[in-house]
């Protein structure tokens, strides 16, 4: 094998949610461009055609559903829709997550924490239950979830329902790693810190301040953008990692590097 066959993707099918915008479309967008044939899912139907047609230009076989992942009992109907369209799955990029609820824990209700893992946790577990069986039935295939940096560090910011829902991911990713190593199938997760998308830009519009308290952790500077994740996403969908499962790889710019104390060179706390 050539190094750069490692990464060809060529006869593969790829499942990934979320794939209208941001993150999901661009791994789309990676995966496609190495070869990849395509199942792409999100509820934004007029976004998620524009990333169909950009990647059937490339001469890929693709497909969309306009599936909630965050409905469980809709996700078997995904998988019957998959089988009948393109009869394998290689790959699933696990992006999509339902809303959160923000409030501080003493506030915060139990049906709105139950909502946060139904709509964060349960909706993954069962896209990688689906997946998985068919990749074992294969013997090989790879899954990658989404989680954040905040699955295994705390942010405060009255997050605590998506911290927790978060963990849970991480710990979901290393138990299904350790399940299904032996019989051919990698599961892994990529922690991005903040990323920019439509809802986090207009965040930092209406308060600018928010930017430097993020820039304070982030020694690369500056802060994600979705294609950061398509070196990544090509990686763990292909050869190249067939050794690497349950692995938990920060895109984050060195956050969860950097001491709660510490700054860099121009860090807008280099002067503390």
């Amino acid at each position: 094998m050539s190094d750069t066959s490692m990464f060809d993707l060529t006869g593969k099918v790829s499942v990934v949610s979320g794939a209208a915008r941001g993150m999901g479309r661009s791994m789309a967008l990676s995966l496609a461009s190495a070869g990849s044939d395509m199942l792409l899912v999100d509820l934004n139907e007029k976004d998620l055609k524009s990333t169909m047609k950009e990647i059937r230009s490339m001469g890929r076989k693709v497909d969309y559903s306009t599936t909630d992942v965050s409905e469980i009992d809709r996700i078997p109907a995904l998988f019957e829709h998959l089988d009948n369209t393109f009869g394998r799955v290689d790959f699933l990029g696990n992006v999509a997550g339902g809303e959160t609820v923000f409030g501080a824990p003493e506030d915060i209700s139990i049906a709105d924490f139950e909502q946060s893992i139904k709509s964060l946790v349960t909706g993954r577990f069962l896209m990688c239950q689906e997946a998985g069986k068919r990749m074992l039935a294969q013997g090989r295939g790879s899954i990658v979830n989404i989680g954040s940096i905040g699955g295994v560090s705390s942010l405060g910011r009255g997050q605590i329902a998506y911290f927790a829902a978060m963990g849970a991911v991480v710990q979901m990713v290393r138990g299904l790693a350790t399940e299904w190593a032996s019989r051919g199938v990698r599961v892994n997760a990529i922690l991005p810190a903040q990323v920019l998308n439509p809802g986090l830009s207009e965040r930092i519009e209406k308060t600018p301040e928010v930017l430097d308290t993020f820039l304070r952790g982030i020694p690369a500077g500056r802060m994600g953008q979705p294609d950061d994740i398509k070196g990544l996403s090509v990686l763990l969908a292909s050869d190249a990692s067939a050794w690497i499962t349950g692995a938990l790889i920060p895109m984050d710019g060195g956050n969860l590097a950097l001491n709660a104390g510490g700054s860099y060179p121009g860090s807008p706390a280099a002067s503390g």
